[in-house]
C-alpha cells in the first residue's frame, strides 16, 4: 500500500493494490514492475490484450495531459469537518463562517442597526395579537384617564387668562403657573405608568420572540408582574436624576440672579441648564438598558443601573444613535396619526379650531375624544417599536460582550451553534 501522506487519487493498480497519485511526482523506479524492453519508463510495445487488462482509474494516458487534481488537493486543503464533501459546518471553501442560527426574529449574532429595527417590527408582525392587544389595552386605559383628567379637572380657562394677562398680580400668576404644572405633571404621571406597564409586558414578548417561542398576554403579565413595581421605581428614579442634574447646573445662575444681577443671572442660568441637560442626556443613555436588565435578569434597581453602565461602556454613541433613531421613527409615525385627529377634533370641537388658539377657547369633549382616539392609535403602534428596540439593543450588547448567543441557542434547542462574531454593525 502507499504510505505517502496527503489526498490519494481513486482507483488501484492491477497487481499490488496500490493507489497511484495521478497528479503527484513520477514513481521511483524501484517500485515499478521491471520493463527491460524500455528502461526510459515508456510503455512496452508488447501489451496484454485489451480484454484482459485495463489501465487503472486516474492512470496517465500517452499523449494526454494528466487529469486535474481532486478538489481540495494542494494548498487550501480543508480540514476534516470542513467545507464541501469533506465535512459539514462550512458552506463553501472560502465563504467564512456559516450563517448564524435564527430561531426567532433576529439571528443569534451581533446585530446591525437595520436588524435591530427589523427585529422590533418583526416581533409586532409575528406576534401581532399579543403585541397589539397589550399596546391597545394600555393605550386605551391611559388615554381614558388623561381625557377625564383634562375634561373634568384641568380644563380651566382662567389659568390661561391669568398667564396671558399683563395686569395679573404675582399671586394670580403663581397660582396659574402652579395649577398648570400640577396638571401637566398629573398627565405625565399617567402616561408614565402606561409606558411602564407596556414596556414591561412587551419586554417579555420580545425576549420570547427572539427564541421563536409564542407567548400569550396572560403569560407576559404573569412574567412581568413581579417586576412592575421595581420598574416603576427605576423610571421615577431616572426622571429625578435628570431633573436634579439640570437643577444643579442652573443653581449658579439662580444664585447670581437672586443677588440682583438680573441679565447675567439669566444668561448663566440658561447656560447651566444647557450643560446640565447634556450631562443628563449622557447619564440617561448610560442607564437606558437598565429597564430590560431589570425585567429579564430579575435584578434590583441598583444592580440594573450598574449592569446598564457596564453594557453601554465603550458603546455609548452606538446606543445613543440607535435609540435616537428609533425615537425619531416612533415620533414620525405617531405624528402622522395624531396630527390629523387633532385637526379634525379642532374643526368639529364646539368653537372650532380657532377656539383652541383663543384665551377662552377651552377644550371641548368632542376635541378631547377625537384627539384621544388618535393618541390611542399612535401609542398602539409606537409602544412596540420603542420597547422592542430597547430589548434587542440589550440582547445585542450582551451578545457582543458576554456571548449571550450561545445561551440563547441552547434555550432555543439549537445544537452546535457557532457565532459569527465578526458580523453586525
Amino acid at each position: 500500500m502507499n504510505d505517502t501522506p496527503g489526498w490519494a487519487s481513486p482507483g488501484s493498480a492491477p497487481s499490488d493494490g496500490r493507489e497511484p497519485d495521478a497528479s503527484g511526482p513520477a514513481e521511483p523506479t524501484d517500485q515499478q514492475a521491471p520493463q527491460p524492453q524500455n528502461p526510459g519508463g515508456k510503455w512496452s510495445k508488447d501489451q496484454p490484450p485489451a480484454a484482459q487488462w485495463s489501465a487503472p482509474t486516474g492512470a496517465p494516458i500517452p499523449g494526454q495531459a494528466p487529469p486535474p487534481p481532486p478538489p481540495g488537493q494542494g494548498w487550501g486543503t480543508p480540514p476534516p469537518g470542513g467545507p464541501g464533501p469533506y465535512g459539514g459546518g462550512w458552506g463553501n471553501a472560502w465563504g467564512g463562517p456559516p450563517p448564524a442560527a435564527k430561531p426567532g426574529v433576529i439571528p443569534l449574532r451581533p446585530l446591525s442597526v437595520g436588524e435591530i429595527l427589523d427585529g422590533a417590527v418583526s416581533t409586532m408582525r409575528a406576534h401581532w395579537r399579543t403585541v397589539l392587544g397589550i399596546s391597545l389595552a394600555v393605550a386605551v386605559l391611559t388615554e381614558i384617564l388623561v381625557v377625564l383628567l383634562q375634561g373634568l379637572v384641568l380644563n380651566d380657562t382662567t389659568r390661561a387668562i391669568d398667564l396671558n394677562d399683563p395686569g395679573a398680580s404675582p399671586d394670580d400668576l403663581a397660582r396659574a403657573m402652579g395649577s398648570t404644572l400640577i396638571g401637566s405633571g398629573a398627565v405625565s404621571l399617567i402616561s408614565l405608568v402606561g409606558t411602564v406597564v407596556a414596556t414591561a409586558l412587551l419586554t417579555t414578548v420580545t425576549s420570547r420572540a427572539v427564541l421563536g417561542k409564542p407567548v400569550t398576554t396572560g403569560e407576559a403579565w404573569r412574567d412581568a408582574r413581579p417586576q412592575l413595581l421595581r420598574l416603576f421605581g427605576l423610571i421615577v428614579l431616572l426622571f429625578l436624576i435628570a431633573v436634579g442634574v439640570i437643577l444643579v447646573g442652573a443653581l449658579p445662575g439662580i444664585a447670581v440672579a437672586a443677588s440682583g444681577v438680573g441679565p447675567a443671572g439669566v444668561a448663566l442660568t440658561v447656560l447651566g441648564c444647557l450643560a446640565g441637560g447634556i450631562v443628563a442626556v449622557w447619564l440617561m443613555f448610560r442607564f437606558s438598558l437598565a429597564s430590560p436588565t431589570l425585567m429579564l435578569e430579575k435584578q434590583g434597581i441598583k444592580k440594573a443601573l450598574g449592569r446598564s453602565v457596564k453594557l453601554v461602556r465603550g458603546s455609548w454613541w452606538r446606543v445613543f444613535g440607535i435609540q435616537l433613531l428609533a425615537t425619531i421613527i416612533a415620533g414620525i409615525v405617531a405624528s402622522l396619526v395624531v396630527v390629523p385627529f387633532t385637526l379634525i377634533g379642532g374643526l368639529f370641537g364646539g368653537s372650532g379650531f380657532g377656539g383652541l388658539l383663543s384665551e377662552t377657547g377651552g377644550l371641548s369633549w368632542t376635541f378631547l375624544i377625537i384627539s384621544g382616539i388618535g393618541s390611542v392609535i399612535g401609542s398602539t403602534i409606537t409602544f412596540p417599536i420603542t420597547a422592542g428596540v430597547t430589548v434587542l439593543l440589550y440582547i445585542d450588547q450582551r451578545i457582543r460582550r458576554e456571548a449571550l448567543d450561545l445561551e440563547l441557542a441552547r434555550a432555543a434547542g439549537i445544537q452546535d451553534h457557532a457565532t459569527g462574531a465578526g458580523s453586525g454593525g
